[in-house]
């Protein structure tokens, strides 16, 4: 339910040839001097997967917030293409900086889960002065087994279970290109080689990173490469017994952490 103090409205912009839906949450009391806070979803996610997250730490921070559907998502175009190159993830980076440009926003704090946290890191890496900061959930600098496994076991899912109708409820004739462009990507032999480290000594913002010890996706060595290279303050959030999905599975701690690191920018 929507806070009588969150001021929601939505817009469509295009970027590019792609017309991406967002979704803009206002406090009622907006926080003076506070940069807006920005949601990157996963790799089938979109606007409406955040439920009310984004709600409850706008409301937490003051802080104006942001949610988009990337292209090929949710509310946005479809893709042109599900065949990505192993640079989507950067792509998306350079698509979030024109966003940023065309909204006229300085300065956004990014908060991105899995792909979405991955995107956050290349853009603070990128496109330093439009970056304050960052929050990650999940996210992924290399390629691990754990990764791949994980991905293999949603295929047999999709394959099997009702989980085609619950993602269609998001991305309706789009979901098997949604699905497929994240299964296909990852389990080709060519992505295996797939790396972002090269960009971590390049941020300098602070970064907070959460991560479940039981994230079906990827092991705490993600944590630690990004810990032992990002050049900025790293703060780390590890939950014992939680999974991919923190803002879900752990919603109050990841709120109570989240709302300290905004808050301390200040």
């Amino acid at each position: 339910m929507t806070s009588p103090t969150i001021t929601v409205t939505e817009q469509t912009i295009r970027i590019n040839k792609a017309s991406l839906k967002l979704k803009w949450l206002r406090p009622g009391v907006a926080a003076a001097n506070r940069s807006v806070l920005l949601f990157l979803h996963d790799s089938l996610g979109c606007i409406n997967l955040w439920r009310d997250f984004p709600e409850r730490l706008a409301q937490a921070t003051g802080c104006t917030t942001l949610i988009y559907d990337r292209q090929g998502y949710g509310q946005s175009s479809p893709f042109e293409s599900i065949n990505r190159g192993q640079d989507y993830l950067e792509q998306e980076a350079d698509v979030l900086e024109r966003l940023l440009d065309k909204l006229q926003i300085p300065q956004a704090i990014l908060f991105g889960h899995s792909d979405g946290g991955s995107i956050a890191l290349i853009a603070a890496a990128k496109y330093k002065n439009r970056v304050k900061a960052i929050v990650t959930e999940g996210a992924h600098v290399f390629v691990e087994e754990e990764t791949l496994e994980g991905i293999r076991e949603a295929v047999k899912a999709y394959q099997t279970t009702n989980l085609p109708q619950k993602l269609q409820k998001y991305h309706g004739s789009k979901t098997e290109a949604v699905f497929r462009a994240w299964t296909d990507t990852w389990l080709s032999a060519g992505f295996r080689r797939w790396n972002i480290e090269h960009f971590l000594p390049s941020i300098l913002c602070p970064v907070l990173i959460i991560q479940g010890e039981a994230d079906e996706y990827g092991t705490l060595a993600q944590v630690e490469a990004l810990v032992q290279q990002a050049q900025g303050p790293v703060h780390r959030l590890i939950l014992s017994g939680i999974g991919h999905t923190p803002h879900r599975e752990a919603v109050e701690q990841v709120l109570q952490q989240s709302v300290s690191f905004i808050k301390a920018l200040s």
